[in-house]
């Protein structure tokens, strides 16, 4: 399962697996990743301003259902009126589409949040892997705020991009660029996700 954190006002998507230890014995399919929190992404177009990978990591098993020897990390980052909150976990994963699915029906399931764009496959313009984008609605405080949002998974990783602009907070979810989107998160996911030579 995953669930929704409200740090410092912006959305952060964070996986807290399913209990129980489910699964039986580990996927080691595919080259292994693991999930970092670098000092900036994009070119220096975002900033970190938290890493929030302890606070996650407090949340979530180390075994679930669909998730092994898990660790998690996560960090929130500013550009200017932008701010995004990247999440994921790392470890060994059974079926990576159930991970994505998992992580984006936390989000849309959390109280206080509507689906106003139902995620879809974008295939990111530079080529690279596809990821499931789409727009939720959080209640924060009284007010609505958008938060467009694309997820991955891997054998070895699942990982959300969320953003808000406090610019457009209210922006209509139906004018956001999810293919825009899902380019700019392909980028970050070649920066925060990287071999585990561990």
């Amino acid at each position: 399962m995953a669930g929704v954190l409200v740090i410092g006002g912006v959305i952060a998507p964070a996986v807290l697996s399913g209990g129980g230890g489910g699964g039986t014995g580990t996927s080691s399919a595919g080259p292994k990743y693991k999930i970092t929190v670098p000092q900036s992404l994009v070119g220096g177009k975002y900033s970190l301003t938290k890493d929030v990978s302890q606070q996650m990591g407090a949340q979530v098993p180390s075994d679930g259902v669909n998730a092994h020897d898990v660790r998690a990390a996560g960090g929130q980052y500013t550009g200017g009126t932008k701010s995004l909150v990247v999440s994921g976990i790392y470890g060994s994963m059974d079926d990576p589409e159930e991970g994505i699915d998992h992580m984006i029906n936390g989000m849309t399931k959390s109280p206080g949040v509507e689906v106003a764009v139902a995620d879809k496959e974008f295939t990111p313009s530079g080529g690279g892997e596809p990821l499931k984008c789409g727009v939720d609605v959080k209640q924060v405080a009284g007010q609505k705020v958008t938060v467009p949002f694309c997820a991955w998974g891997t054998s070895s990783t699942t990982g959300t991009v969320a953003l808000t602009d406090a610019a457009e907070l209210e922006k209509a979810p139906d004018s956001v660029d999810l293919q825009e989107l899902a380019d700019e998160v392909s980028k970050i996911r070649s920066e925060v996700q990287v071999p585990d030579g561990g």
